[in-house]
């Protein structure tokens, strides 16, 4: 399974996601003409090698009608109302539909951009439609997202991951003034996203790059175990303490390893069927295993240890789940990497209905469910409804 994954330890900004996949490409420069030729009005990307604390990179520029804002300065001004033209989102929307894009580019872009004109439209309490952009940032914005699900459209990842976006601190400049970092469109966007502030005085975090993020990236956390075939660096124009670019990693997943945590929890004080229905409603909740162990504990009181197998991304609802469902005060998570064979699932007809057959590793078996049907209407045990599956 092919893997992106960013690294967003500096913030995103869109020129920063798009420069970070051009340094992916063998040659960035032919996708910069391709993009030029779709013809987004009076919008002309180019593409610049550069670095950031000595760290070696591409920058992205786009220019509208001849004028160009810089990096995480360039979007500051969507936070307030402009003089001069402006743009409704409906206007950008006809736009995109208008531009020679594969139906998945179109969506997408369409999509994110609607996503950006809802968080402003909640910050200032009103309808997505009575949102205006000024020209220059609406069709910069615009030019960063059709590039960037374009170049997704070019390197075609199986799953897109990111890390923890780190925002940035302090306060930024726009049209109503000073206001706080994230601004208050980017705060909006990532909600439900894992992000984190720091010493770096600045914005790191754009409400473009965190609309993309939000469209595209599926898992947020750690890196995952991967073999990295390339890395892209895609700078900043400001220059910080630390190098400021978004990292990409595109590799393929390590073997059939993924990350999964296990939720415990020590019960001595619950009966046996009390145990088996939170058991159940673990597994009915998305647990991937559910299961408890007899243990001693202190006093010599037999007890049992409960435990289920997750997802990372479902350690808090069912770690909730567990202690809604248990007499416990609390539980422990612990991190694993788990391996597992590759498996396949398909259904064959048989005289007595049809049933699913697992297979992995070269062995295959009925499904339980499929089999226990069978026995239960013929009056047979499972080993002997088994032997009938396997003669046909």
């Amino acid at each position: 399974m092919k893997i992106l994954y960013f690294d967003c330890g500096m913030g995103a900004a869109g020129d920063m996601l798009c420069a970070s996949l051009l340094d992916l490409l063998e040659k960035p420069e032919d996708f910069v003409g391709e993009f030029n030729a779709i013809g987004i009005p009076g919008v002309e990307m180019s593409l610049e090698n550069a670095e950031s604390c000595s760290v070696r990179g591409r920058r992205v520029h786009i220019r509208v009608n001849g004028q160009e804002e810089h990096s995480q300065n360039r979007e500051n001004g969507q936070h307030g109302k402009y003089l001069g033209q402006q743009r409704s989102l409906g206007e950008v929307l006809h736009i995109i539909d208008a531009l020679p894009l594969s139906e998945t580019v179109r969506r997408n872009a369409s999509e994110t951009y609607r996503a950006l004109a809802e968080a402003e439209a909640k910050i200032h309490n009103m309808a997505p439609c009575e949102v205006h952009f000024h020209e220059l940032g609406s069709l910069d914005a615009l030019a960063d997202i059709t590039a960037f699900c374009l170049l997704l459209e070019k390197l075609a990842p199986d799953e897109i991951q990111a890390s923890a976006i780190h925002v940035g601190s302090g306060q930024l400049t726009c049209a109503h003034g000073l206001m706080p970092v994230p601004a208050p469109a980017t705060a909006e966007l990532l909600r439900g996203i894992p992000s984190y502030g720091g010493e770096i005085k600045g914005e790191l975090c754009t409400p473009t790059g965190a609309a993309l993020l939000k469209h595209f990236v599926k898992k947020f956390g750690a890196q995952p175990l991967m073999a990295v075939s390339a890395v892209g660096y895609g700078l900043g124009t400001k220059e910080f303490s630390a190098p400021n670019c978004v990292r990409a990693f595109l590799g393929e997943a390590a073997s059939n390893s993924e990350a999964v945590e296990e939720i415990c929890c020590n019960l001595d004080d619950m009966t046996g069927e009390a145990i088996g229905f939170a058991l159940e409603r673990l597994l009915e909740n998305g647990a991937l295993d559910a299961y408890y162990i007899p243990i001693g504990m202190k006093k010599s009181r037999p007890g049992v240890m409960l435990c289920c197998l997750c997802k990372p991304e479902d350690t808090e609802k069912l770690s909730e789940l567990m202690l809604r469902h248990t007499s416990s005060l609390g539980v422990r998570v612990t991190g694993f990497r788990r391996t597992v064979l590759e498996r396949k699932t398909e259904e064959i007809a048989t005289p007595y209905g049809r049933v699913r057959i697992k297979t992995a590793g070269g062995v295959s078996k009925p499904e339980y469910e499929d089999l226990a049907l069978i026995a239960r209407e013929n009056d047979l045990t499972l080993g002997e409804a088994a032997k009938l599956i396997d003669r046909q």
